[in-house]
């Protein structure tokens, strides 16, 4: 288990610049942020690159899919546009130059997209490509997440060691929790929306050793929420704001 709560930066500083790119990352690490979270999809063509959204709309294609498009049509695009009109453009971020460009940086969590449209055999293949480009590791330093099991299901059966953490929805309750623990005790650790965190969520998941992480933590009152029940990973729109708490309580 991690020893104080880590701070994790929500896509990049993005809040600051477009989120999920080299800008937002760069910024985010200027803060000393312990870890940075982002999400991974496919292109058409099957390269795995940075994007959370289900829809382009960002981009000025509203109703498309990042799928819809191949590889190379995707860095045509500027994924920056929406954030700053007037700034230098940016195009989609390769998974594969993320993780060698951050890894011996700042912890990573990784967090698997799969959409309701995308055949199982896809949704497959993104987990492979992603254990494929994290290779090696020495412990927790990257992480990957999702919000479908089965999914996290099929990556263990992948890599039986990768730890992997299970991202609750904000209406599941702790009854769910307790379903979850029993049918998937290989999970390292549970991702609970801020509101799902209290003192007997909390206990539950340390007496099974699983870590505690939480998102979106913007308020104060978010953040100490998760701090004073010493959530293990703490993620955040506003990473700047939590490490002051974090480190000011301390």
């Amino acid at each position: 288990m991690l020893r104080k709560t880590q701070i994790f930066a929500h896509r990049g500083a993005n809040r600051r610049a477009a989120e999920n790119t080299r800008t937002a990352f760069e910024l985010a690490l200027h803060d000393d942020i312990n870890g940075m979270e982002t999400d991974v999809q496919l292109s058409r063509d099957e390269v795995a690159v940075l994007w959370h959204d289900r829809f382009l709309d960002k981009v000025g294609l509203p109703g498309n899919h990042l799928d819809d498009f191949d590889f190379a049509e995707l860095q045509t695009m500027n994924f920056a546009a929406h954030f700053a009109p007037s700034g230098p453009p940016e195009s989609v971020m390769r998974l594969k130059d993320f993780i060698e460009r951050y890894r011996s940086r700042t912890r990573l969590l990784l967090e698997i997209k799969n959409r309701d449209w995308e055949s199982p055999a896809r949704q497959q293949l993104k987990v492979r490509q992603t254990l494929a480009l994290v290779g090696a590791r020495t412990g927790d330093e990257i992480l990957i997440s999702s919000f479908n099991p089965e999914s996290l299901v099929y990556a263990h059966q992948c890599a039986p060691n990768f730890p992997l953490v299970y991202n609750m929805e904000p209406e599941h309750t702790l009854a769910d929790t307790l379903a979850v623990l029993a049918e998937h005790t290989f999970l390292y650790g549970f991702c609970l929306h801020i509101s799902r965190l209290d003192s007997e969520m909390t206990a539950l998941l340390r007496s099974h050793t699983k870590i505690i992480a939480v998102y979106t933590c913007n308020s104060e009152a978010e953040i100490r929420q998760a701090l004073d029940l010493e959530a293990d990973i703490l993620i955040s729109d506003v990473p700047q704001l939590a490490l002051m708490m974090r480190d000011h309580a301390a």
